[in-house]
């Protein structure tokens, strides 16, 4: 087959079948493929890229109703913590740039700005304090919502690093 077709069927059949677990876009060795944001383990996912990106919610929704066996009740709660987070994670992005801007402003000028590379500084670690205590309260409302052997299961996808946090 030409080349060129491979890559036109791949594509249609990763449109045809969606992103269930075994199913979807691949790379040319036929192994799924992860972006960084798709939460699904490997490279990237629930943000181990330092607090930025990552906390989707379809994707892991889809990977944690299927993984943890959530019922309709469940799935509707956690997709609001995982909205939640999202949108806590995007505002931490936000911060991030704005943070690196002022270091940069700090080192650019004639002489180094001390005040501008504090304030730069206090915003990172007021960041990384409001995207812990988001991360923290998202986990104790999964917890409330799941039983005992969702737990278990939640917290092996966890330590296996299925799940990155």
């Amino acid at each position: 087959m030409h080349p060129a077709m491979v890559e036109w069927f791949n594509a249609r059949r990763a449109a045809a079948c969606g992103a269930w677990a075994g199913c979807g876009p691949s790379d040319k060795w036929g192994a799924p493929w992860r972006s960084e944001d798709d939460g699904q383990g490997g490279g990237g996912g629930f943000g181990d890229d330092g607090g930025g990106g990552g906390f989707g919610v379809r994707r892991p929704l889809r990977f944690l109703a299927y993984k943890l066996q959530l019922d309709e009740r469940q799935v509707a709660e956690l997709a609001k913590v995982l909205n939640e987070l999202k949108t806590e994670r995007a505002q931490a992005e936000v911060d991030r740039r704005r943070s690196l801007t002022a270091f940069a402003d700090a080192v650019g000028g004639e002489a180094f700005d001390e005040a501008r590379a504090g304030e730069a500084g206090k915003l990172r670690v007021e960041t990384a304090t409001r995207l812990r205590e988001a991360v923290i309260a998202a986990l104790r409302r999964i917890h409330a919502v799941l039983d005992g052997d969702q737990r278990e299961r939640l917290a092996y996808l966890i330590r296996t690093g299925t799940l990155v946090l």
